[in-house]
């Protein structure tokens, strides 16, 4: 039976590439919490330790990675707090690199940040949130993403959907119903978007609080491996939470920030509970495609299950249902 790639992603693997780019390693290792790609902190025998990511073989080209390695350079660069790439110099004298390789391996050396997830429930946390996505929005709309691909309702919601159906994860009984809600939940989706005016921009693009790292009483962005165009909207609702009263405060408050420093288009709103739909079909469907990866069954076991997948059609049931409420209104 073959093997995951990852099976081939030794310590001894980790411990060469770090060493092939000239830092030399205290041979600590210690496994970060990422399924995606695989991520670890590595000691060095002299000063701090460093993080190297190593990226799944054949999710993203190099022009796709290196788009994100330039984008947080750039932001950097406005100073703002994001943690861009180490350039790594090259052997042989060239021009320093971002992306580097090893034993059929692509990765990226970053420096270690330490913080926790900001407080949410904090407003004047919100308000500073709000003044760094608004600079990163503002830098992310001077133009697109040439490689990285678009938040679409094709991409996240149907390809999602057919995927699921076409490698058959759906119960047997739960086909029919599945399939009709995802039809109905699709058409919807298509006359939101489609009825709604903006323009796509350069985004995190996964900007929940995980990848907000808080310290020195301000945000630090990482993470920005599903950085793509799409809705400024969608670096923002993932810090909404509560009742609809209590998003609109948090949204109210995130939106004083953002505008400091960039203008957003209202017209969005309309968006959010489009997009928090296609994040849950986006996700059960990325759960299926890794399944052949061993670290998935043993991390998500719950996945798979006659009871997730009738949960999940009660969940998006309940999205159709929300996709007809009014949208949160900024006084």
């Amino acid at each position: 039976m073959q093997g995951h790639p990852y099976d081939r992603l030794t310590p001894d693997t980790v411990l060469d590439a770090i060493e092939s780019r000239g830092y030399l390693s205290d041979a600590r290792i210690l496994a970060l919490n990422s399924y995606e790609n695989r991520v670890y902190q590595v000691g060095l025998d002299s000063g701090d330790p460093l993080i190297a990511k190593f990226y799944r073989p054949a999710r993203w080209s190099d022009e796709q990675i290196l788009e994100d390695h330039a984008f947080t350079q750039e932001l950097a660069m406005l100073e703002i707090p994001v943690v861009p790439p180490l350039s790594l110099d090259e052997p042989d004298g060239g021009e320093p690199i971002t992306l580097a390789r090893w034993g059929g391996f692509r990765f990226t050396l970053y420096p270690r940040k330490g913080g926790q997830a900001p407080e949410l429930d904090n407003y004047d946390n919100l308000l500073i949130l709000g003044r760094f996505l608004g600079r990163i929005h503002a830098a992310g709309r001077s133009r697109p993403f040439a490689h990285r691909p678009a938040l679409e309702v094709q991409n996240f919601g149907i390809d999602s959907y057919r995927y699921l159906l076409d490698h058959h994860f759906i119960p047997d009984e739960l086909i029919v119903p599945y399939r009709s809600l995802c039809e109905d939940l699709i058409d919807k989706l298509e006359r939101t978007f489609a009825r709604t005016p903006y323009t796509p921009i350069r985004l995190h693009g996964d900007c929940h609080p995980g990848n907000i790292l808080w310290r020195d009483q301000a945000p630090h962005f990482v993470d920005f491996d599903d950085a793509r165009n799409g809705p400024a909207v969608q670096d923002l609702w993932m810090l909404l939470s509560g009742d609809r009263q209590q998003q609109t405060l948090q949204l109210s408050e995130i939106l004083e920030g953002y505008q400091q420093f960039c203008d957003f288009n209202f017209a969005e709103l309309a968006l959010i509970e489009g997009l928090r739909t296609l994040r849950i079909m986006h996700y059960a469907a990325w759960l299926a495609r890794r399944w052949e990866d061993p670290a998935f069954p043993h991390n998500f076991p719950w996945f798979n299950t006659q009871r997730y997948w009738a949960e999940h059609i009660l969940e998006l049931r309940e999205q159709l249902a929300a996709m007809d409420e009014p949208q949160l209104v900024v006084i």
